[in-house]
């Protein structure tokens, strides 16, 4: 007699054969089989201690199975492992533990101690950034937000005549987490996050993100604001100088050089010095180059203060949201984008939970966990 879950005497019953699908493939073993009075289940003891569900698939075959449909579509999944692993198994097979293995990754990126341990540990200043990409669902066109902490040692300083060719260091911890939803949930998350982080109490957060209104509201709600930590990625203003300019002056190298120009005044001595200088422009304009350059001010006013570049380059800090833009692109838009897809929102958030647990480095504890 065994005791049950349920603190009953389980009763054996029966010695059964089982064909489980492993990292090997397909393999067939007996195991015995215990019934319970008390709670009337059955329960097999050598399926639970080998990590076997309900699916006859072994921890190991799992793993294999989230990583094939997390990085391929499903059907092209199921042959790539029939092709590397020999493993035969069905799309609609590898789609539905993906999904029972997101829906645990969510719980894992948004509780487990284990998520955010390495980052805590980490040395260096805190970045946190954020960004969207559209994703297609059932019910049309959704933003989904990727939100990235990550811990990093400041560059070697520099000027605005190095800002291009610096090398940033290589992050020493990173988090990413992921949701299609309103500004105020994801924002409650960033402050969830921040409170297993002991952010409120950190030296800095640097805040890098584009101009987004929604984001920086929710940022100045959920993060302590230090002097110069917040920071309009440095792109996007470039992109809105050089719309400006070709409007200013129409396509071709002066427009270019307009817009250069004036992101060097940025760089050098600020985001105010380059507002003031726009609005002694704006001045001095014609009725038509009034309104291209009142376009550009509405831009950059709101983020005045968010524009210290050229400190932030002295104390070796990043000015752009390169990594967020990046993750957007191969952490979600590569997969979730895969052959017109078009998902269920619990869906797409419960692969793109799978793939920020690999682009946060986590994919070994997630699985120890599991184990």
């Amino acid at each position: 007699m065994r005791r049950c879950e349920c603190g009953g005497r389980a009763k054996f019953k029966a010695v059964e054969r089982r064909s489980v699908l492993s990292v090997v493939g397909h393999i067939e073993y007996p195991r015995r089989r215990y019934y319970c009075p008390k709670c009337r289940r059955g329960t097999i003891p050598l399926d639970r201690w080998a990590g076997v569900g309900e699916r006859s698939i072994t921890a190991g075959a799992r793993q294999m199975l989230v990583l094939a449909g997390t990085s391929w579509s499903f059907d092209r999944a199921s042959v790539n492992l029939r092709r590397f692993c020999h493993l035969e198994v069905s799309d609609d097979t590898i789609e539905r533990v993906c999904q029972e293995e997101g829906q645990r990754a969510q719980r894992f990126l948004a509780s487990d101690p284990a998520a955010v341990e390495a980052l805590g540990k980490a040395g260096g200043e805190v970045e946190f950034s954020t960004d969207g990409t559209s994703v297609n669902t059932v019910d049309g066109w959704r933003e989904m937000r990727l939100s990235m902490v990550v811990k990093r040692e400041p560059a070697t300083p520099c000027d605005a005549s190095g800002w291009a060719g610096r090398v940033l260091n290589t992050p020493t911890a990173k988090l990413s987490i992921c949701a299609i939803a309103d500004a105020r949930r994801v924002g409650a998350s960033w402050e969830k996050l921040s409170r297993r982080l002991g952010l409120k109490h950190a030296r800095v957060v640097h805040a890098i993100a584009d101009g987004a209104k929604w984001i920086w509201e929710q940022v100045g709600r959920r993060f302590p604001k230090h002097n110069g930590s917040w920071c309009v990625d440095v792109y996007h203003v470039s992109e809105h100088l050089h719309q400006c300019g070709r409007e200013l002056l129409g396509e071709g190298a002066a427009a270019r050089a307009w817009a250069e120009e004036r992101l060097l005044i940025a760089l050098r001595h600020n985001g105010p010095a380059l507002i003031k200088h726009l609005e002694c422009e704006q001045r001095l304009a014609d009725a038509a180059k009034t309104q291209a350059l009142e376009k550009l001010l509405t831009y950059l006013r709101p983020n005045s203060d968010r524009m210290w570049y050229a400190d932030r380059l002295r104390q070796g800090q990043t000015i752009g949201s390169g990594q967020i833009e990046g993750g957007c692109k191969h952490t979600i838009g590569a997969r979730l984008k895969l052959n017109n897809a078009r998902w269920r929102v619990r869906r797409a958030e419960r692969i793109g939970a799978l793939r920020c647990l690999d682009s946060s480095d986590l994919w070994s504890e997630f699985w120890l966990q599991a184990a």
